[in-house]
C-alpha cells in the first residue's frame, strides 16, 4: 500500500472514532509511526488531509453501491446489500464527525453534500424505479418524494440528539431504518422478498 494511502486509512480511522477537530497531525503520525514532516509532504494541512480522507471513502461507497446494484436480482436484495455495507462502514463510526466536518472543514462537508444531492440521491431513486418495475413496490407513492425521505432519514443516525452516541449503534440505527423505509414500499410480493432476505440472514 502506497503510503498516502496508509495516510488517508489512518487519518480517516481516527476520525471515525474521535471526530476530527480532536485529532491532530501529531496523532496521526504516531499512529502511523512516521513522522509529521512525512504528512505535510503528501498533504498541505490537516484540513486538505480531512477533505481527502472524506473523498475517498466516498468514492469507495459510490463504487460499492454500484455493485451492489450490479450484484443484486432485484431491488430488495439490493437494499439488503446496502444493509450489510452499512454495517460495516458505520460500526464504531462517531456521528461527531459530520458536525465537525460542517464547522471547521468547509470543503470536505461541501464534498459530503455533494455526494448525498447528486450519487446517493441518484442511487436511491434508481432502486425505487427498480422496485416498481419489478413488481416489488408499491406503485402508488411519489417516488421523488420518497427519495428526499430516503436521504434525510438516514442522516438521523448522525443527529445526537435524536441517538446518543454511546446510547445507540450508528450502524443498527441505520439498518432499522433502512428496514422500516423498505417496509414501507413493498408490494405483497416484495413482502415475501423482504421475509425470505431475513430469513437467510438468520441462517
Amino acid at each position: 500500500m502506497e503510503i498516502q494511502e496508509r495516510i488517508l486509512d489512518t487519518a480517516f480511522s481516527l476520525f471515525c472514532q474521535f471526530g476530527t477537530r480532536s485529532i491532530t497531525m501529531d496523532d496521526i503520525a504516531q499512529r502511523m509511526g512516521v513522522s509529521k514532516k512525512t504528512l505535510y509532504a503528501h498533504f498541505a494541512d490537516k484540513d486538505e488531509l480531512v477533505m481527502h480522507a472524506i473523498s475517498r471513502y466516498l468514492d469507495n461507497m459510490d463504487k460499492e453501491c454500484i455493485e451492489n446494484q450490479d450484484k443484486a436480482s432485484n431491488a430488495i436484495d439490493e437494499l439488503f446489500l446496502v444493509m450489510k455495507m452499512m454495517d460495516q462502514s458505520f460500526r464504531n463510526m462517531n456521528p461527531i464527525i459530520l458536525f465537525d466536518l460542517q464547522k471547521f472543514h468547509a470543503r470536505a462537508y461541501q464534498v459530503f453534500q455533494n455526494y448525498m444531492n447528486n450519487n446517493l440521491q441518484k442511487t436511491v431513486r434508481q432502486n425505487l424505479e427498480r422496485g416498481v418495475r419489478e413488481g416489488l413496490y408499491r406503485t402508488d407513492f411519489d417516488i421523488g418524494i420518497m427519495t428526499q425521505y430516503r436521504l434525510a432519514t438516514s442522516m438521523l443516525c448522525f443527529q445526537p440528539d435524536v441517538f446518543p452516541y454511546g446510547k445507540y449503534d450508528m450502524s443498527k440505527v441505520q439498518c432499522i431504518v433502512l428496514e422500516h423505509f423498505l417496509y414501507g414500499l413493498v408490494s405483497a410480493e416484495g413482502y415475501k422478498r423482504v421475509e425470505e432476505n431475513k430469513l437467510q440472514l438468520q441462517k
